[in-house]
């Protein structure tokens, strides 16, 4: 009998490779920066049921962007289903090939759409969704967002329109100016996730909860 678990499984297994100092990926710009700085010094695999789940999101990307391609929607038009972003700073880059962003013409204005599947529609985008939209506004220069949740079930959307914002550019710069101060300086950063209550969802598929436990701490100034 075959096992399709486990092919599906094996199929998704990533080789963990360790990070280096100094090269960080977009898509931590909203996300827990004491997580984010484990990853560094604990690299761990991606645990099985999250391994099918970053999969389920790949795939409603997919979906997008083939609707959008389609000569059914002649009135959009598809110009890129896979974008690479690059932030050089002094002292480090953010850079990475982001997956779950497409670049669109509507009415001939360029317009950039971060794709998110969820299990339930948001009132609002989300926090840490919308930082990253802002990273990829800023590195690719094209300053009309789209924010796009799919709901995985049913495939129901729901979209909100994400105007540039210069200064929550700077705010999120600011961020991984702070995680590479953290990394460099061998210092681990508070355990904002757990302290700051719209961050608390994180906790629950993170992978260092017990060494986040042990290390214990409080936010200072330069973490939050």
């Amino acid at each position: 009998m075959i096992d399709f678990n486990e092919l599906i499984d094996n199929y998704l297994q990533r080789e963990v490779f360790p990070r280096s100092v100094g090269r960080y990926w977009p898509s931590e710009a909203g996300g827990c920066l004491r997580k984010t700085w484990f990853t560094f010094r604990i690299p761990k695999e991606v645990e099985k049921p999250l391994s099918r789940i970053f999969e389920m999101g790949n795939r409603v990307h997919d979906l997008i962007a083939d609707v959008i391609q389609s000569e059914k929607n002649k009135h959009v038009k598809l110009i890129d289903r896979e974008l690479p972003v690059k932030i050089q700073r002094p002292e480090y880059i953010v850079s990475g090939k982001i997956d779950d962003l497409i670049l669109v013409v509507v009415d001939g204005t360029k317009h950039l759409v971060e794709v998110k599947s969820v299990k339930y529609l948001p009132g609002e985008p989300r926090s840490e969704h919308l930082m990253q939209l802002q990273l990829y506004m800023h590195s690719t220069e094209v300053h009309n967002g789209i924010m796009l949740y799919v709901k995985k079930d049913d495939f129901q959307i729901k979209q909100f329109e994400v105007n540039y914002d210069e200064k929550s550019v700077r705010d999120i710069l600011a961020r991984f100016d702070k995680l590479h101060k953290h990394l460099v300086e061998d210092k681990i950063p508070g355990p904002e996730a757990k302290l700051i209550e719209e961050k608390n969802w994180m906790c629950s598929f993170c992978p260092y909860v017990k060494e986040c436990d042990e290390a214990g701490g409080v936010l200072r100034d330069d973490d939050a």
